[in-house]
């Protein structure tokens, strides 16, 4: 039983290394950074304007 628990997460720590490998960053993703609202600091989704009214757009 030990046997089959360390061989388990032997695997697991494996598909850990080769997932970073493969996506780099950790998080398997693309990062958000620069997508802010500079007026409120909210993310912002798509081309319109910011939920808050203000453009923050310079």
């Amino acid at each position: 039983m030990v046997k089959i628990v360390s061989l388990f997460l032997i695997a697991i720590v494996a598909l850990a290394l080769i997932g970073r490998l493969r996506l780099p960053g950790g998080h398997g993703g693309r990062k958000v950074g620069g997508r802010k609202c500079p007026a409120c600091g909210r993310y912002r989704i798509g081309p319109g304007p910011c939920p808050c009214g203000k453009d923050g757009r310079a």
